[in-house]
């Protein structure tokens, strides 16, 4: 009995941070509006990075014009911005690893990706890049407006009009291709 309340309480901190890996994992975090911990944020960003440089690089070798010229933005902003991720954690800034693979979810998609050809290929690329800009503007909203670590909260507001311009570049692409 003596063990109980020490074990209780272990608990009931650890349950918070269990939540919002969870949440964030599952989404609902996004659909309560709920901003991401530090480190959840940096490994979704990382990621979503990671899936737009290589399925990018796909659609310059597979897509038509107007896919090669967005694929050649999403490339270029892209690497940066994971160039600024890796500069905070290189210098110390961000305690914490950079993810050096695909999450099981964005690998699935870029492995269906590399399966396509031609019109199935466009549509999905579009379709992949709406759904993939609109979490990413989600979790950098979300963290601009109240993530933990200071100046990374400040690069999350900094990066975010670019997001939304890809957003909307992405949709773009995608009632082009209707």
């Amino acid at each position: 009995m003596k063990y109980l309340a020490p074990c209780l309480a272990l608990v009931l901190l650890a349950t918070p941070a269990m939540a919002q890996s969870i949440g964030e994992k599952t989404g609902i975090n996004s659909t309560l509006g709920i901003s991401p911990a530090t480190e959840d944020f940096v490994k979704q960003a990382a990621v979503s990075d990671m899936f737009e440089i290589q399925s990018s690089q796909l659609a310059q070798e597979r897509g038509n014009a107007a896919e090669k010229s967005f694929a050649a933005t999403m490339i270029k902003d892209h690497e940066k911005t994971t160039s600024d991720l890796k500069s905070m954690v290189s210098d110390g800034e961000l305690k914490m690893a950079l993810p050096t693979e695909l999450d099981s979810s964005h690998q699935s998609k870029l492995e269906k990706l590399k399966s396509l050809k031609a019109a199935d290929f466009s549509s999905r690329y579009a379709s992949d890049q709406v759904s993939g800009h609109k979490d990413a503007v989600s979790l950098f909203e979300r963290y601009a407006k109240g993530g933990e670590d200071p100046k990374l909260k400040e690069w999350a507001g900094k990066t975010l009009p670019a997001l939304q311009h890809h957003l909307e570049m992405a949709q773009d692409l995608d009632k082009k291709r209707k």
